[in-house]
């Protein structure tokens, strides 16, 4: 029998809920990185499997900073009016650092079930 290529489609579908979980860890990751203003997270999201829209991203950063992983400054732009800069809180590196370590454990999980 000859395997086709999985159905893009299918596949959103299927993983949908995956890539929503991750993205809290790959924003705080990018947060982490440095200070950052929306657009930025964009960019690096941007030609990804994590590619998402601003009415995405600001929902998931206000439901960050009520839970006190990310904070904000006001900044002055030289091309246009003030942007936040988001940046990370001391809890919010905490539950990076648990991310990271439970990421890491899951990856050594699904590399020793697979020998």
């Amino acid at each position: 029998m000859t395997p086709t290529a999985p159905d893009p489609a299918s596949a959103n579908e299927k993983f949908g809920a995956i890539r929503k979980g991750l993205l809290e860890f790959l924003i705080l990751k990018i947060v982490d990185a440095d200070q950052v203003y929306v657009a930025d997270m964009l960019k690096r999201l941007g030609g990804t499997e994590f590619a998402t829209q601003e009415g995405t991203l600001y929902p998931l950063l206000s439901r960050m900073r009520r839970e006190g992983l990310v904070d904000y400054e006001w900044k002055e732009s030289g091309a246009g009016p003030p942007r936040k800069y988001y940046e990370l809180t001391p809890k919010g590196r905490r539950h990076l650092g648990e991310l990271t370590d439970y990421w890491n454990a899951i990856n050594r999980t699904i590399e020793s079930v697979g020998k």
